[in-house]
């Protein structure tokens, strides 16, 4: 099978092709076509699959050139797996009800997100929350820190049910850490889904926003959505699937480490917290703030810091927070992580 492509002429070309055609090689060496570049158009050929999967690549690339994105190596050889392990559209020709993981992607990600209540659409409200559905999208790991009401869960929530319901990823999980907002609640009635659903009724507020009750119930009950404290994930590999951690700067370093080492393949992660309300003994002792300075350097993951201006609730809230935004800057300057003038070393010297 033989595709030529064109070129838009609103692309950089050496940003789509790369250094010295780099990124043909690359194509060329992972999924064995020929393919090669001349003027404006690129001529792909080979295995009917394999050349699917490299005009898919080619068009994650074009879109990536078109927004002046330079992409290192890694970054182009993760798009290249992804195309790579989705099978073609003339594979699914013969499937009347493919899995959720066999359906053809194509374009699925635009300004809106997909989800399932009555077709309504959720869109970023603010450049920065756009930013960081732009970085859930490219990256596998993203950390987004802001103050309350700025939609860091909303939006991560959001971005979860869209990739389930395009086929993207097979299950959700959504995470928090148990921790008491300086109240000793005591002992709690019921049983463990009773006594836990306090600490994770924000993550359903969210999915109550995006579904209807029955087909939440329907999805808990099938392990499609997993709603959990933090501490349920230890030991476990997730494949397939989307991870979201709330309330992140309530963990300690321990259970951050715990909670990265969770992710699996075809997997991501998404960390969101804010750390002017961190309930720990001693605040220093965050994992968010210590995974993000010792993270903060490595390649592939995204960091997406949100302010008071991107805050969507009540606008009571904004004010709310500006009132106390000025003493709580003061009592956390040491663990503004978000600084590049300390390595990991230095932050824990």
């Amino acid at each position: 099978m033989e595709l030529i492509i064109r070129v838009p002429e609103d692309t950089d070309r050496v940003s789509l092709l790369g250094a010295s055609e780099r990124n043909l090689k690359l194509i060329r060496e992972a999924l064995g076509v020929n393919i090669a570049a001349r003027d404006d158009v690129v001529r792909v050929s080979g295995e009917s699959q394999a050349v699917h999967a490299a005009r898919e690549v080619l068009d994650r690339l074009t879109e990536k050139a078109r927004r002046r994105k330079n992409l290192s190596r890694a970054d182009v050889l993760r798009i290249i797996a992804d195309a790579g392990d989705r099978p073609s559209m003339e594979s699914l020709a013969g499937s009347t009800n493919p899995s959720p993981g066999e359906r053809a992607l194509g374009a699925l990600w635009g300004d809106r997100l997909d989800v399932y209540v009555n077709g309504k659409p959720v869109a970023a409200r603010s450049g920065n929350q756009q930013a960081y559905l732009d970085s859930i999208r490219d990256y596998d790991l993203v950390f987004a820190v802001g103050p309350a009401g700025t939609g860091k869960t909303y939006l991560a929530v959001a971005a979860a049910v869209h990739l389930l319901k395009i086929g993207k990823l097979r299950k959700v999980v959504l995470a928090r850490p148990a921790v008491e907002a300086g109240e000793k609640l005591g002992f709690l009635p019921g049983d463990m889904e009773a006594k836990i659903n306090p600490y994770l009724r924000p993550l359903f507020d969210a999915l109550n926003d995006m579904m209807d009750y029955d087909t939440i119930r329907r999805f808990i009950t099938s392990d499609v959505i997993e709603v959990a404290p933090l501490a349920f994930l230890r030991g476990r590999t997730l494949n397939d699937a989307i991870i979201i951690l709330d309330e992140a700067q309530n963990t300690t370093r321990g259970q951050m480490k715990m909670f990265l080492t969770r992710m699996g393949q075809r997997s991501k992660m998404i960390v969101t917290g804010d750390t002017t309300q961190i309930d720990l003994p001693d605040p220093r002792e965050s994992g968010l703030i210590d995974a993000a300075r010792r993270l903060r350097r490595v390649p592939g993951i995204g960091f997406v810091s949100l302010s008071r201006a991107d805050i969507v609730r009540h606008n009571l809230v904004q004010r709310i927070v500006d009132a106390y935004g000025d003493e709580q800057t003061k009592q956390h300057a040491d663990l503004d992580f978000m600084r590049d003038d300390k390595g990991p070393d230095e932050a824990h010297a």
